[in-house]
């Protein structure tokens, strides 16, 4: 493995994670009081999966000609994507905070 494919995987988890660790919509936008929903750091999760995929995309371009992908390809991914935020998922909703 390269080491640039490895810092991408690195960059990769950490944007997996990053909705479960930010309390601002959208990791820019205003902090909220209560908090966000479970819905909000879902879109996140989304809006970041297609972020680093699309950075993926244009690292490959720049590399030789782009594979053509089929669903099978996205739903992998995006499950593997999901798999990498798991330690955010725990840290957020299932580890017990002192004094809760």
């Amino acid at each position: 493995m390269s080491a640039a494919l490895i810092v991408y995987l690195g960059l990769a988890a950490l944007a997996a994670n990053l909705p479960f660790m930010v309390e601002r919509l959208f990791l820019i936008g205003p902090k909220v009081a209560a908090g966000k929903s479970l819905g909000w750091r879902l879109i996140e999760l989304c809006l970041l999966y297609v972020l680093v995929g699309g950075l993926g995309l244009w690292l490959e371009s720049r590399v030789g000609p782009v594979h053509d992908q089929k669903w099978p390809f996205y739903a992998t991914t995006f499950a593997l994507f999901v798999v990498a935020a798991y330690p955010g998922f725990v840290m957020r909703y299932l580890w017990r905070q002192p004094g809760n």
